[in-house]
């Protein structure tokens, strides 16, 4: 027997993907358009999946030593033309402010895309020493990048997000920063988020404009595409150079400092939605959901329910975010209203199960109800958020490891997608850039990232045959 929708005005995710997404953010009251093309209202439920991202992620940011500022939103165009290929590839994304009030801007301000420029203008002021070094930054902060085609979450003119920058005093310790956090991310995306990630470095055709080397974690999510969920840089000492950034070292020479940045945005939220929603909305992984366990009273109109939902939610909210919905809605339409938002459980109470002295819950992730004593429900609760962490991490892995194959040649990547639908191919690649170039114009895939931590599948590139440097999963995106 079919199990029952609750929620009966979502797409099925099997039917069209995109459109189940689209009804998502929209029905679960994530985002709302506006009359500015290409930007959105990041709505109170969706912004606050967001302040809990922040709020884990700025913890652990400040327990490895990083401190948090603010830049300008706006920079000069003679400064962000300091670095050439850093401003060759953002130029097809910058806005421009050209005039202040009725006076026309003598050098035009762009709005920020990213800031390392104007870190760098910082550390030319503050950096003079060995002594001064390092200096371990981030920021939270929105930034503007005129796509052309736009989603919501995914892919937006304006985002927030978190731009970490720091600056070293020899290239090892940069590079152990960039790797550092690159791992921070991705501990956290499977432990906060439920989703499972691969680490791995960028192909230089695909590598942050003016770094020496980019790592990435990607997703895959429901449907077979990958979603990059975070990046890392090391810069070497290139923005150095360019912006004169010099220290005197131990020996009292003058030397330049290197540099790193990485950053996760809100398309974290996108990704959670594709990784872990289903037909009845949205599932929400208990450590970024704005509300963890709600309270439903049954006959909330006969005596005594309202008062003990009372006391229960008196009980857990010293624990946990919990909400008691004692609205006149019925208890049916709240039951579709949370299972909507993705609430990790639900707690019904009404007057027999008052006088049995238990409640019923329900996990969302698998709708599995169960009778908990009362005197139980603190304990049972924290176990199921548990359960609900572990059942969606494990199910987004399975569905990973389901859609992972391995290929020797383009056509049978083709033989592949066309039999079993898209997913991460792993395989070989020999590092030249018209063969990355050439598996992605004859399958559809491109490369997301080199993969260092797992055995090779094969010696020869997938695409020409030679002897193959690098196992690189590829994939088509978001």
């Amino acid at each position: 027997m079919a199990e029952k929708k609750l929620v009966e005005d979502i797409t099925s995710m099997e039917e069209d993907f995109a459109k189940w997404y689209t009804d998502i953010v929209k029905k679960a009251e994530l985002i709302e358009y506006t009359s500015v093309k290409g930007c959105m209202v990041i709505r109170p439920y969706g912004y606050a999946i967001w302040e809990n991202i922040q709020r884990i992620l700025d913890k652990r940011f400040k327990e490895t030593g990083h401190e948090n500022v603010c830049m300008p939103m706006f920079i000069p165009e003679s400064l962000l033309q300091k670095e050439k290929d850093h401003v060759k590839g953002f130029a097809p994304e910058v806005a421009w402010v050209t005039r202040g009030g009725d006076e026309v801007l003598e050098d035009r301000l762009c709005v920020r895309p990213t800031s390392e420029v104007l870190f760098c203008e910082h550390y030319a002021n503050i950096v003079h020493s060995y002594r001064d070094l390092p200096k371990l930054y981030n920021q939270w902060v929105s930034v503007v990048r005129w796509e052309k085609t736009t989603r919501p979450f995914l892919r937006s003119r304006e985002f927030l997000w978190q731009e970490g920058h720091t600056i070293h005093a020899t290239a090892d310790e940069a590079i152990e920063e960039t790797e550092k956090m690159l791992g921070v991310y991705a501990d956290f995306c499977e432990k906060s988020l439920a989703m499972p990630v691969i680490k791995g470095k960028k192909t230089e055709s695909d590598k942050f404009a003016g770094a020496e080397a980019t790592y990435a974690i990607e997703a895959l999510m429901h449907d077979g595409k990958a979603l990059q969920a975070g990046t890392s840089h090391y810069f070497g000492d290139g923005f150095a150079r360019a912006f004169d950034i010099m220290y005197t070292n131990k020996e009292n020479k003058k030397v330049y400092p290197y540099q790193s940045s990485w950053g996760v945005t809100t398309r974290l939220i996108g990704a959670i939605i594709m990784t872990h929603g289903d037909d009845n909305g949205l599932v929400l992984p208990p450590a970024v959901a704005p509300i963890q366990a709600v309270i439903i009273p049954i006959a909330m109109h006969k005596e005594g329910v309202l008062e003990k939902c009372r006391e229960l939610k008196t009980l857990l909210e010293g624990e946990f975010r919990v909400k008691l919905d004692d609205s006149d809605n019925s208890a049916g339409w709240k039951f579709a209203e949370y299972e909507m938002k993705g609430v990790p459980v639900r707690i019904e109470l009404g007057p027999k199960d008052i006088e049995a002295d238990q409640c019923v819950t329900v996990t969302r992730h698998n709708r599995e109800k169960e009778l908990v004593p009362l005197s139980n429900i603190v304990e049972s609760v924290r176990s199921k958020l548990a359960a609900v962490q572990n059942g969606l991490f494990e199910k987004a892995l399975k569905n990973r490891e389901k859609r992972s194959y391995k290929c020797g040649t383009t056509d049978e990547i083709n033989s592949v997608l066309a039999e079993k639908g898209d997913g991460f191919i792993k395989a070989m690649w020999c590092g030249d850039e018209k063969c990355e170039d050439e598996v992605k114009e004859k399958t559809g895939v491109g490369s997301r990232c080199i993969i260092t931590e797992e055995n090779p599948v094969g010696n020869s590139c997938v695409c020409c045959g030679k002897p193959a440097k690098h196992l690189v999963v590829w994939a088509k995106a978001y």
